[in-house]
């Protein structure tokens, strides 16, 4: 029996199918471009800010699972985007809106999807999908729609296997602006921050600017004399998406800011690039973190922070004692309270911290937005 199915817009849908690299295979109808797509396989647990999720940076190359089971729901706006496009690989969710309710949309995201050509699956049971993923872990995936499923799933799931895999990838100079630019300081300039690109997020630079910093984003391939070009008080590496294991360029650009002693603040791969960079080693998560309901303690305070995440990789660091590196002494600052994961690492000899997660809370909440403030003062004291 052949089933007709509506899609978020209303019109007939084309039949979709998920191939896990596993073997496991979802059913459901096209969301988005029509066609096929491949990545790996992530989970999402944000009930809100879908938007600044599938612009984020970080998740180039990854198929996302909503955990929520309604999307779509506020549509898409102008405003809220984390960069100029959208970066996930694929989308998979359970019950797309059909018309979207709020005062700022002018588009839907299902036509917002077509028009950037992202290639998605609705009508899955993200419930069953996501808690198989936590199980067995995050791995590679396709979707594919209309004619892309004509093939049959042997063939489909040899070609999901032959596609890369996010462990071993390099992946920040693809996503990286090409050319340096400069966010203002909101109301008197106060500082300057040279802010290295491996995948920023367009809010992160913009928290920094209402606190007075001229901020500086520059290429991923910058050098010590690019960044030193504009004379920071404040040196930031972002975000960013592949594993920290490939990122040489960056670690050694690290080690040359803290050679220098320059007050150092890092983000999520930043604070994987601190890690490499004072000898501790990263490792692949079974599935990651990734939502904006992630609790994590900071060990300097002992206050516990709902937070923003979204990161596959985690430092290798220890969580019971002060470590000697060759910058001085360092600790793990902030930890997660779900698994004990390395959420954040401080130098106590020099101006230097990071965190894993997301303070710029684009979207999320707002409980670690003292974070600038803490770069703020960093710079500061550095002045005085």
């Amino acid at each position: 029996m052949t089933t007709s199915t509506r899609g978020a817009t209303g019109t007939t849908a084309e039949p979709a199918l998920l191939v896990l690299e596993d073997g496991r295979t979802f059913r459901g109808r096209a969301y988005g471009a029509v066609g096929e797509t491949f990545g790996e396989a992530v989970f999402s647990t944000g009930m809100t800010g879908y938007q600044e999720t599938l612009t984020d940076p970080s998740y180039h190359r990854q198929v996302v699972v909503m955990t929520a089971p309604h999307v779509g729901n506020t549509g898409v706006n102008d405003e809220d985007p984390e960069s100029a496009r959208i970066w996930v690989a694929g989308y998979v969710v359970r019950d797309p809106a059909r018309t979207p309710s709020n005062w700022r949309a002018t588009r839907t995201l299902d036509q917002e999807l077509r028009d950037q050509g992202v290639v998605g699956i609705s009508g899955v049971d993200t419930r069953a999908l996501t808690r198989h993923l936590r199980e067995r872990g995050a791995m590679r995936v396709g979707i594919f729609s209309g004619g892309a499923c004509a093939e049959g799933e042997e063939k489909l799931l040899s070609r999901v296997r032959e596609a890369p895999a996010m462990q071993g990838a390099d992946l920040a100079g693809e996503v990286a602006t090409r050319q340096a630019y400069v966010v203002p300081a909101v109301g008197e300039k106060r500082f300057t921050v040279a802010a290295v690109d491996l995948g920023i997020k367009g809010m992160t630079p913009h928290r920094m600017a209402e606190r007075g910093a001229e901020v500086h984003v520059l290429p991923a391939t910058a050098t010590a004399e690019d960044v030193y070009a504009v004379a920071p008080d404040g040196v930031f590496f972002s975000n960013g998406p592949g594993d920290p294991a490939t990122a040489e360029h960056p670690v050694a650009l690290m080690r040359e800011v803290l050679d220098r002693g320059t007050p150092l603040f890092g983000i999520c791969f930043g604070n994987q690039i601190l890690g490499r960079a004072l000898g501790f080693g990263t490792f692949k998560l079974k599935y990651g973190h990734r939502g904006i309901n992630q609790p994590v303690q900071d060990r300097t305070t002992g206050k516990v922070e709902v937070t923003a995440h979204n990161h596959g990789f985690a430092v290798d660091a220890p969580l019971d004692r002060v470590t000697e590196t060759p910058y001085g002494r360092a600790e793990v600052s902030h930890v997660c309270l779900n698994d004990d994961v390395v959420e954040g690492l401080r130098l106590l000899d020099k101006p230097v911290f990071s965190v894993q997660y997301h303070p710029e809370a684009a979207a999320g909440p707002h409980d670690a937005a003292y974070l600038f403030d803490r770069f703020v003062k960093l710079m500061e004291d550095q002045r005085a």
